[in-house]
């Protein structure tokens, strides 16, 4: 198969693809990437970096007030949604450019254009055909609108960001980490924020705990959560936009957001050209390896329904890449990964939920704190950190770690490195704490929760 144009084709030009382009080009493999819309794909565009962003833009109107406390008058304010907009869009091109450059620089031929599979080993970008020995699938996900009447009438976090005008009144359905973090954003920036979720408690498959603290605080902040509540419809009126509700009520909104979750971008791509296999979800099927049943066919990232998180993908596209290019034959460990949700305040979480570490460790302690962060005993914001440990009774491992306050995920972060490392309760308790900081209650907290 020496006359193949490619050694390695990837569809896609996100986190992992291009990780996986830049390595195996840096291995001396001859590599081609397409992508026909975003330039390190939804964590740059329309995820990780926008939404961050947006976080720290909706956290000033909070600090204003609480600086008042502190001897600051901040006086008149005011926000301007196109400076915040039009300076993201700035930021945004400039770090597209670097990817260009990037692959470049590794010597990967970038294709502009949306890339279908013809067959096991050819790729046609428009109507040009290229061959390649190795097909790489790594086009992420794509958001979920679910039907209703007038669903077209909603956006996604795909365009959330880019509104014409800012919505002073946002519906936002959904009770995943992106509808939660968006209703901070848009509440912290002064809209009348409400969102919907048909389940009774939101973010599904965090631990109970966080949930319910993060539904205690996010109340405090004025987003109205509707819990067991969905839309029924939508409609254009002369005065926004008309929702009826499944509780019988309804109410009137400049912009409604869908956040009901993400799919796998796999439209057009041309599967059925070849023995790729989907999951009963619809996600690629891959083995350890990224393999699908397709010999010559990989695929990684969101598109195989593991951990959608950007420094996942990452981690695969680099393990792929060494595996094949390299000669290192190095696995991703996604045990212990840490992770963040943004919302106001953060959330930060490392390791098994409650419920899990019983069904897999059995016997467990716990050990919980709840105090006002020190910043705001002067600033009088009604606002609460909660923290938990979870350790196996039989190891005295610490197996999870939950935060719900200032700065959880930059703590989180550091915690998720002990743990990974096998850190027990002891290791914890031997460790002096810097003070004063949040932080150090982790390894001051002594006494098990529950017990007397």
């Amino acid at each position: 198969m020496s006359d193949l144009d490619f050694d390695l084709f990837v569809i896609g030009a996100g986190s992992g693809g291009v990780r996986a382009a830049r390595m195996a080009a840096g291995f001396g493999a001859k590599v081609a990437i397409a992508e026909d819309r975003y330039m390190g794909g939804t964590c740059v565009n329309v995820g990780c970096v926008p939404k961050k962003l947006y976080v720290y833009a909706s956290e000033f109107g909070k600090a204003f007030d609480d600086a008042r406390e502190f001897g600051w008058n901040s006086g008149e304010r005011h926000f301007e949604w196109s400076t915040l907009r039009d300076n993201k869009k700035t930021e945004i091109a400039r770090l597209n450019a670097i990817y260009r450059n990037m692959l470049d620089g590794a010597n990967a031929t970038l294709i502009d254009g949306r890339a279908r599979i013809v067959d096991a080993n050819t790729v046609a970008v428009g109507e040009k055909h290229y061959t390649a020995k190795k097909i790489l699938i790594a086009t992420g996900g794509w958001p979920y609108k679910p039907e209703f009447p007038g669903n077209d009438l909603a956006v996604t976090s795909n365009e959330i960001f880019d509104l014409d005008s800012f919505p002073e009144r946002l519906l936002i359905i959904g009770g995943g980490y992106i509808a939660v973090e968006f209703a901070g954003i848009f509440n912290g920036l002064g809209s009348r924020v409400t969102q919907l979720y048909r389940g009774p408690l939101f973010l599904r498959g965090f631990d109970s705990d966080i949930r319910a603290h993060a539904a205690q605080e996010i109340r405090k902040t004025g987003v109205d959560l509707r819990f067991e509540t969905n839309i029924v419809s939508a409609k254009r009126t002369s005065n926004g936009l008309e929702v009826e509700l499944t509780d019988g009520s309804t109410m009137e909104v400049d912009a409604i957001l869908c956040a009901a979750g993400r799919r796998p971008h796999l439209e057009g791509l041309g599967l059925e050209n070849t023995d790729v296999k989907l999951t009963s979800h619809g996600f690629i099927e891959v083995d350890e390896y990224f393999q699908t049943a397709e010999s010559s066919v990989y695929a990684l990232g969101d598109v195989i329904g593991g951990m959608e998180l950007t420094p996942v993908a990452l981690a695969e596209g680099m393990s792929f890449a060494r595996r094949h290019y390299g000669n290192i034959e190095k696995d991703v460990d996604y045990d212990f990964i840490p992770t963040a949700v943004f919302c106001q305040p953060n959330i930060g979480t490392v390791g098994f939920t409650e419920s899990a570490a019983e069904i897999e460790f059995g016997e467990i302690t716990l050990y919980k704190s709840t105090f006002k962060p020190m910043k705001h005993t002067i600033s009088g914001r009604d606002e609460k950190t909660f923290m938990k440990l979870i350790v196996d009774d039989a190891t005295d491992r610490v197996v999870g770690v939950h935060m719900m306050g200032p700065d959880a995920g930059e703590i989180i972060q550091g915690i998720g490195i002990a743990l990974k490392a096998g850190a027990t309760k002891a290791t914890f308790d031997a460790t002096i704490g810097i003070h004063p900081t949040a932080a150090e209650e982790f390894v001051t907290m002594r006494e098990p929760w529950g017990e007397d």
